[in-house]
């Protein structure tokens, strides 16, 4: 049976009103926030005394004015005093005589948010048996019986402070619970370790941001809890933290391929605290951002100089080209001439190739099915290969769409089979493997069976303009490669292997969105662009179901399982976002944010890390390309 609010409160005023003694709890402003009835009757209180708000100082006020305390001089002095005893809130216990001659004691405790809560008990029964003990005893000593008054006094007391430790301990297992609470909902692993080493607390999110790591830590050394090769690389960091000197790393877990940063807080009474937060797509996003500042910064240095370049080679064509339809040029000089037009032909080209290396090329990544990469790109290198020479493809990523831009990953795998062509010569065998890393990157690596990178190769291979084929070569393939690799977040890595050279390729894995047409969700509050994408959907084959804000959104979430698809703006109404939405959405149904924002915004990095992003404005096409196509989805 569900509870109602009013119905719990009324079941703790009743509950309140069966017990013997008097109780009332005032607020930090000392206005009244709850009593029950044995306190107006104890102190026969009018009404609008007893009703929550009702002033403390107003109480006092009735009170002396009736005599409760006795003859009193100064009322309001009196009042003054009380009220700034009462704000001091700390606990007490005291006995004291009413103006009626019945005796009451006092117990107050104060709680944590503000405010206090007091409980009057009527002890006059109490005094009166030790009047009785002591005019019937007469033998007894004068200390006997101050002694027995004492105890009694002093049991009262304990009584009273036993009352505020329980009151103190229930306080404090209820902070506990909500500073546990608190810290699991957190994405990230907070703990702490004592000067050994071994965890004293965790809050159980250690494997999801190491997978593979256990949940359930506590009382582990921290070398076994993070396995040999992740605490080898945080050990000189915690060694630190436990001496009293704070610090923060990062460093990439071997295990799962997830980048991890760390920050270490020294512990005043020993050990130190622990905050660990998975940051692999983060680093992604910041690669591809410095990759991006670099190719500006770069174009901003060279386009100067191209474009005077380019117009020199225009007057030098021109010229050679008017010097080669002269009738009286000697025939050796013609030779010169096609040769001079010939290498400012090669400048031309050469320009055009910085202008790749430095120009905006936005990436534009849609569901590709990896497989069919690799087929495109066997139909492609197969026939510039020599015919003693042979490629071997091997596919070990799952048959899932990713979000790839396939026509510059296509021009990137065939730049390194031609390159590793090259180092080959006549003969030998190139090698190209394909597979997902931990669900974190999708990697490519292109190895051959010739000499190898030389050393230099190794350490400058993909800077602009190196090359070791001497006049045959531009020097700036492998460096396209890797600024389409940095750009998209991803890494390249050259390395020796025992039988020649390897290149490995690495690109965040972004599993594209199951092809789908059933119920989508779209989330967006302006009404204009809400009809125009609803459109969109509705012509992709999609029953659309609409909602303005986040909250609403987690509302029709659980009132309707058949959702298959979101499409949300970043920024709604209200305090949640696009992303708080994703959140919560995330493992349940794909989810598809879009946004006006521009691309360095804060969010909008940020909302990359959750799901597929759509900059408005966008196109139905936009948006097709980011879902599964069916014929994909089918395999």
């Amino acid at each position: 049976m569900h509870i109602t609010d009013e119905q719990a409160k009324a079941m703790t005023s009743a509950g309140l009103n069966l017990i013997a003694q008097a109780l009332t709890i005032y607020d930090s402003d000392l206005n009244l926030v709850v009593c029950n009835a044995p306190f107006q009757q104890m102190f026969n209180l009018p009404d609008r005394l007893v009703t929550p708000g009702a002033p403390f100082e107003d109480t006092i006020r009735h009170l002396a004015t009736r005599g409760e305390y006795g003859p009193i001089d100064d009322i309001e002095a009196f009042i003054a005093e009380r009220t700034q005893q009462a704000r001091a809130f700390q606990p007490h216990y005291m006995e004291r005589t009413r103006g009626g001659g019945r005796s009451i004691s006092v117990e107050g405790s104060p709680l944590p948010q503000g405010g206090w809560v007091t409980v009057y008990t009527d002890i006059t029964a109490t005094k009166a048996q030790e009047a009785l003990l002591r005019a019937r005893s007469d033998a007894l000593s004068d200390q006997v019986l101050a002694h027995a008054e004492q105890l009694a006094a002093t049991n009262r007391e304990l009584a009273a402070m036993i009352s505020t430790l329980e009151e103190t301990k229930r306080q404090l297992t209820a902070s506990e619970a909500r500073t546990r609470l608190t810290t699991e909902m957190m994405p990230a692993h907070i703990a702490h370790v004592d000067a050994s080493g071994r965890y004293t607390f965790s809050n159980r999110k250690l494997s999801s941001v190491i997978p593979g790591r256990p949940r359930n830590i506590l009382g582990l050394h921290i070398r076994d809890a993070l396995g040999p090769s992740a605490y080898s690389r945080i050990a000189p960091a915690l060694s630190d933290a436990i001496a009293g000197t704070p610090a923060i790393m990062e460093f990439t877990d071997e295990a799962s391929a997830r980048r991890i940063r760390v920050a270490f807080t020294p512990d005043t009474q020993g050990g130190a605290y622990i905050l660990s937060m998975d940051i692999t797509e983060e680093t992604q996003t910041r690669v591809a951002l410095q990759q991006t500042r670099k190719r500006e910064l770069a174009a901003q240095m060279i386009s100067g100089l191209a474009h005077d370049f380019s117009n020199l080679l225009t007057i030098i064509l021109g010229m050679q080209s008017r010097m080669g339809r002269l009738p009286d040029l000697p025939e050796n000089a013609r030779e010169l001439v096609e040769g001079t037009l010939a290498a400012a032909r090669r400048g031309g080209t050469l320009l055009s190739s910085i202008a790749d290396v430095t120009g905006p090329r936005a990436l534009r990544p849609t569901a590709t099915d990896p497989a069919q990469v690799l087929r495109d790109l066997a139909t492609l290198a197969k026939p510039t290969l020599p015919a003693d020479m042979r490629l071997y493809i091997i596919n070990q990523a799952p048959d899932h769409a990713v979000l790839l831009d396939k026509g510059r990953i296509t021009d990137s795998l065939l730049n390194l089979i031609l390159n590793a062509r090259d180092a080959c010569g006549a003969a030998g065998h190139i090698t190209l493997t394909q597979r997902v890393v931990h669900d974190t990157w999708i990697e490519w690596t292109v190895t051959d069976n010739g000499p190898g990178f030389s050393p230099t190769a190794l350490e400058r291979g993909i800077d602009p303009f190196f090359t070791t084929k001497g006049s045959e070569g531009s020097g700036l393939g492998l460096s396209m490669v890797y600024d389409m690799t940095k750009s998209a977040g991803g890494d390249l890595r050259l390395r020796n292997d025992t039988g020649g050279a390897s290149v490995v390729l690495r690109l965040p894995y972004r599993a594209a969105l199951p092809g789908t047409t059933g119920l989508a969700l779209l989330v967006e509050d302006d009404d204009d662009i809400r009809a125009d994408v609803r459109d969109m959907l509705m012509d992709m084959g999609h029953s659309v179901i609409e909602a303005t804000s986040a909250d609403e959104a987690t509302a029709l979430l659980a009132d309707l399982p058949d959702i298959g698809l979101i499409l949300s703006d970043i920024q709604l109404v209200g305090e949640a976002t696009g992303l708080d939405l994703a959140h919560r959405a995330a493992g349940h149904v794909p989810v598809l944010l879009m946004t006006s924002l521009p691309a360095d915004h804060s969010l909008f990095r940020d909302a990359q890390k959750l799901a597929p992003v759509l900059s408005k404005p966008f196109g139905a096409a936009d948006l097709a390309v980011l879902i599964t196509p069916a014929s994909v989805a089918a395999q």
